[in-house]
């Protein structure tokens, strides 16, 4: 759509008036209007004194609300086969793994016929398709079952420990995206050897696994500095300071590898947009070098930057099952090592559906961050 202008020019001496209104005159500006809006954007890049003109494009209002709203609802009905299939593939796996949770529960001393009267209590003796529907028929009304092992509710038990490994992923991912771009940005501006050294570091951040990682950082901050806490988490209610101390090292062990990858995809981005011809254009207008790249080049690499942040978010989930174990922190990891030991498959179950639902609302995040990027695929 043409935008509407309607401009005044008025100068010392005679005083020629430009005054179209393309709404009543739709027809292409002649050679005078043209050096007219020459002369203007030269006159506002420059900012010099050369008259007084008002510039104004009346474009159609844009309602992102419906649009945003429709894509939400789109990946909400795609999630439900998502948590469908991960919860059935898993449920498929925990039955066919070898041993008898009963068996273990009573212990070696059981007779056969207190294993067989506890299978028929707990439903294990049912075919596997309707021990399943019967798991998520109480499911769907958020009614995870009880622990094999300890009687427990399972949905109540995760809930107590699933401050822990959000803390984790939240802060994990929120490090990892703040060294990933200033790496990337500082490698793709000046190139050379920050260029190489970023290279460096990201191969060796994707070569390093975060549980050794892990145990390098304790060895080193805890016990040779005694700077921080060896093991042990500290709920933010019961202090905030405590808190902040008790995740720096885990954190730190999560951010590295991500950080390196995100710097390195945002370099290659980053790096290709500020080729094209538009950049040069504003450049050659005269913008500052911090708004072109921020408000600019940036937002067009923006992207496949927050493609990788999703990617990084998803693969701290795994990471941080090994990292609790390292650090004594009481989280999903933590609980789910114990029901696979003991083959509590309730628990593994409960615990697989909250790390689905994280999965499926960090992808929901990235495609609301897409939508804010770039327009267009709120339309798609």
């Amino acid at each position: 759509m043409t935008p509407n202008f309607k401009c005044h020019w008025k100068f010392s001496g005679p005083k020629p008036v430009w005054n179209i209104d393309r709404r009543r005159h739709p027809i292409r500006p002649t050679s005078g209007e043209r050096r007219a809006q020459l002369a203007y954007r030269r006159a506002a890049t420059h900012r010099l004194p050369v008259g007084r003109c008002s510039l104004r494009a009346r474009r159609a209002p844009v309602h992102a609300g419906p649009a945003v709203l429709k894509l939400l609802g789109h990946r909400l009905l795609w999630s439900l086969p998502v948590v469908f299939v991960a919860t059935a593939l898993s449920f498929v796996l925990t039955s066919v793994v070898p041993g008898d949770a009963a068996q273990m529960m009573l212990g070696p001393q059981a007779t056969s016929d207190q294993i067989v009267a506890l299978r028929q209590s707990l439903g294990l003796d049912k075919p596997m398709f309707e021990q399943y529907g019967s798991w998520l028929a109480h499911a769907v009304h958020g009614d995870l079952g009880t622990s094999t092992l300890s009687g427990e509710g399972i949905t109540s038990q995760l809930n107590e420990h699933l401050e822990v490994t959000f803390s984790l992923l939240i802060l994990g991912t929120l490090a990892s995206a703040v060294l990933g771009l200033a790496l990337g940005i500082t490698s793709a501006v000046r190139g050379g050897v920050t260029r190489s050294i970023v290279d460096v570091l990201s191969l060796g951040g994707m070569a390093i696994p975060n549980f050794w990682l892990a145990v390098v950082l304790t060895s080193f901050f805890s016990v040779t500095l005694r700077l921080l806490p060896v093991a042990g988490y500290v709920s933010f209610a019961d202090s905030p300071g405590q808190w902040a101390r008790s995740l720096v090292l885990p954190v730190t062990s999560l951010a590295i590898g991500g950080a390196t990858i995100i710097a390195k995809q945002t370099r290659d981005s980053l790096g290709q947009v500020l080729g094209q011809d538009f950049i040069k254009t504003l450049r050659a207008n005269g913008l500052a070098h911090r708004s072109i790249l921020f408000r600019h080049a940036l937002r067009n690499a923006g992207v496949p930057i927050m493609s990788v942040i999703g990617v990084v978010f998803v693969g701290l989930i795994g990471g941080t099952i090994f990292v609790e174990q390292v650090f004594a922190m009481p989280g999903l990891g933590s609980i789910v090592q114990q029901a696979t030991a003991s083959r509590d498959v309730p628990v593994i179950q409960g615990a697989v559906v909250y790390f689905t639902l994280l999965v499926v609302a960090a992808n929901l995040l990235v495609d609301l961050c897409y939508g804010a990027i770039d327009p267009r695929v709120r339309v798609r």
